[in-house]
């Protein structure tokens, strides 16, 4: 489900829609998103929050009164985090400005609400700490000039409201059908042969941890208290250990064992990753109606040199799992938030300056029909 934009378009469509994500700070922003609030009542709750917000962080003086005056400064209880990891990410008085902001948002009692401002303080995370931006890796920005807390809540929070309001008018008189759910994609809450259209774009096998991006929200929630304890639900996860593995695909087994020859700590992690993945397609084809379809969007790599054909492979798995083909299309790889460019010599990401050539200069939209 990622972060839930296409749920928003089942919505807009008058599709009765269901989406699922393991990562909890993915559920979140998919709740957000495509829960439309009445945009005056959004306000007036806005308004509140900030209006005891303000007194307290608006000004650069008047948070040092409050770390040390402590809870008496506000009408609510201030919860410092208590995390090495937030200790690392975060320099002092941010740390303390997020606290007091997550402290007041933990206070509101519409869900919906909560959500909302709980989405707009994930988002500032990153740009408020010491991560470095145009990074998708976790690494530190020596000298970043790091921005003030409240006035990036405040602003992200604005453009937010702005959002839902077009959101609100656009599907206003709409019966809206959609659950947002935070289980396994193997183990979906839907009835069997129910489900006419899947739509999703799995992890990449070679791109960044999908945890790390995450991270900072997870730590500042409680979603996890260590990162390695975040990484390990992912699919595809090299933390995780192999245990008997049966690859249906041919080509996933040969890519495998080549990968196995120069490394096989990576040679695991993609064969953990195909197998996970022939998983989640027996659940796509036990919610899905015959002749229900599949749409897969994947990218192709390589990892040390070894072609990674994650297109053909999916294909293959799903055929011998019941789908038949209907089209498969590749496209240019649109502008997202992934390493695009790799070192020849090396393998490794690195800056479109630096690259001598592309990670995924094409993806496939694999999509399979249910026999």
């Amino acid at each position: 489900m990622g972060s839930g934009t296409t749920l928003v378009e089942a919505i807009v469509n008058d599709r009765r829609a269901y989406g699922t994500d393991i990562n909890p700070v993915a559920a979140l922003i998919a709740r957000a998103k495509t829960t439309p609030i009445e945009p005056t009542y959004l306000k007036k709750n806005v308004d509140a929050v900030f209006g005891d917000l303000s007194p307290l962080l608006a000004g650069d003086s008047n948070q040092a009164r409050l770390v040390s005056d402590g809870a008496e400064a506000s009408d609510f209880d201030i919860v410092l985090p208590d995390n090495e990891r937030i200790d690392y990410w975060f320099p002092e008085k941010q740390k303390m400005d997020l606290a007091v902001i997550l402290s007041r948002i933990n206070t509101v009692q519409d869900l919906h609400i909560k959500d909302f401002l709980l989405c707009s303080f994930s988002n500032i995370l990153k740009g408020c700490s010491r991560w470095l931006m145009k990074s998708v890796k976790p690494t530190i920005d020596k000298d970043k000039v790091i921005p003030g807390v409240y006035k990036s809540f405040n602003t992200q929070t604005r453009r937010m409201m702005k959002k839902n309001e077009e959101f609100f008018n656009l599907v206003s008189g709409k019966k809206i059908e959609r659950v947002v759910d935070n289980v396994d994609a193997r183990r979906m809450n839907v009835p069997s042969s129910s489900a006419s259209l899947i739509v999703t774009s799995p992890p990449y096998v070679t791109s960044y941890e999908y945890a790390d991006l995450h991270q900072l929200t997870a730590l500042w929630l409680g979603y996890t208290n260590t990162v390695s304890e975040f990484r390990s639900k992912f699919i595809g996860s090299i933390h995780k250990q192999n245990g008997d593995v049966n690859l249906h695909s041919k080509l996933g087994r040969e890519t495998v064992e080549r990968l196995r020859l120069v490394d096989k700590r990576e040679a695991n992690g993609v064969e953990k990753y195909f197998l996970e993945m022939q998983q989640c397609f027996e659940e796509m084809h036990r919610i899905l109606k015959q002749g229900g379809r599949a749409a897969i969007v994947v990218g192709d790599t390589d990892l040390r040199k070894v072609k990674i054909q994650n297109a053909y492979v999916f294909i293959e798995t799903m055929e011998i799992i019941g789908f038949r083909v209907h089209a498969v299309i590749k496209r240019p790889i649109p502008s997202k938030i992934l390493p695009l460019t790799r070192d020849e010599k090396t393998g490794k990401f690195t800056s479109t300056a630096k690259a001598d050539r592309r990670a995924y200069p094409t993806e496939h939209i694999v999509i399979m029909e249910k026999k």
